[in-house]
């Protein structure tokens, strides 16, 4: 680890405190005295989520009065449950909104775009979690039953008709597309450069996901293509681009954009690494889902092509070769073997690396002093979460 960490390994994420972004001229047309802090963009964002929900909620009941069939709750109702209060750590909302600050956003405006983007990256967030989950067979997400497994339990309790998984599975789809198309409908009514930023982002996701679903398929192991995946499927869009649009949604000028996208690009990957490592050998307690999941599915994540490099050659064969198949007792094994292999270290020296790398990136550019600071906490508190 750097010398500047201050928290151990195991330190939870917590937002910055951040205080005033800048001080903008009342006289100034283009100041936003609404947004100051990112206290107040995950406020806003808020207020707007809860306008989605109960628009949401009233043109379902217009649609259909009666209560929904087998389900305990309705989409809106679910969304609802899922975004408010918040059950997550809205990383996504607070990379955009520091994007935003350190282009001075405050004092070139644009609020009303970040705030339309922090809303839509936490709609999309729930979309792909929701889809993510039935990939993975998932039971658990922040410590709840997933939508899916839900769903099922609600039609077996119902003694409804057909395959309980099938209409589990096909209610997370269409609860993640709603999702998906609340975030849509924010997104298209910001500036045309975000919006093609935001289209960027989604193919992004979805090629980092397919890559990830097709290389377990395949039991793919090079090292390369892992950090691909986890650059697409992961760091972009929780680091890398909600930065982006943050600073889109200021205007940044292309130097600031740039510095920011340098930055992003090698945080996004020391976020997608600790998720690996969470993945493997994370507290259930703090990360919400079953240890060892990523072992289980063989999914292509760096740590495991790590592992085929670094384990010895009949150990390697035997646990993550053509033929090898991880089972729940041999995760265990397999996480001993891994550490003791020095995988793990590693790792932990590749994120602080790539952590040197993204604050070395915020010097010399023309950002705000705050927001830089708060960048450079942000990037120890992401790096080593225990969550």
């Amino acid at each position: 680890m750097t010398s500047q960490v201050s928290m151990q390994a195991g330190a939870s994420f917590t937002m910055p405190r951040g205080g005033q972004a800048g001080s903008a001229d009342p006289a100034d047309a283009h100041a936003d005295c609404t947004v100051r802090s990112p206290a107040d963009t995950l406020a806003r964002t808020d207020e707007l989520l809860e306008q989605v929900c109960d628009r949401l909620e009233e043109q379902w009941r217009e649609r259909s009065p009666e209560p929904p069939d087998v389900l305990t709750a309705d989409f809106p109702q679910l969304l609802r449950a899922w975004l408010l209060p918040t059950a997550g750590k809205r990383l996504r909302p607070v990379m955009c909104h520091w994007g935003w600050a350190a282009a001075h956003g405050p004092e070139r405006g644009g609020a009303d775009d970040l705030v339309a983007m922090c809303a839509a990256l936490e709609l999309v967030h729930l979309f792909a979690l929701v889809h993510d989950d039935v990939m993975d067979r998932s039971d658990s997400r922040r410590g709840r039953t997933t939508t899916h497994v839900e769903a099922a339990r609600a039609h077996v309790d119902a003694g409804a008709l057909g395959d309980p998984t099938l209409f589990g599975d096909s209610i997370a789809i269409l609860y993640g597309d709603l999702a998906l198309n609340e975030a849509w409908d924010l997104a298209a009514a910001c500036a045309p450069p975000l919006r093609r930023a935001w289209s960027d982002m989604l193919r992004e996701l979805v090629q980092g996901q397919l890559l990830d679903v097709t290389g377990a398929a395949a039991r793919r192991r090079d090292l390369e293509r892992a950090r691909r995946v986890a650059r697409l499927k992961s760091g972009a869009y929780t680091v890398q681009r909600p930065l982006h649009l943050g600073a889109l949604a200021a205007g940044a000028e292309p130097q600031v954009a740039e510095a920011l996208d340098v930055y992003g690009t090698h945080l996004g990957e020391a976020f997608a690494l600790r998720d690996d490592i969470l993945g493997v050998w994370g507290d259930p307690a703090r990360t919400g889902k079953p240890v060892g999941d990523d072992l289980l599915s063989g999914k292509p994540t760096v740590l495991l092509a790590e592992a085929r490099q670094a384990l010895p050659p009949h150990l390697a064969e035997q646990h993550l070769g053509e033929q090898g198949v991880v089972t729940p007792d041999a995760v265990p094994v397999l996480q001993d073997l891994m550490r003791e292999a020095g995988v793990l270290e590693r790792t932990e020296q590749r994120i602080s690396a790539e952590v040197q790398l993204a604050c070395e990136a915020l010097d010399g550019a023309d950002l705000e002093a705050e927001a830089v600071a708060e960048l450079r906490t942000l990037a120890e508190l992401i790096a080593w979460r225990d969550s």
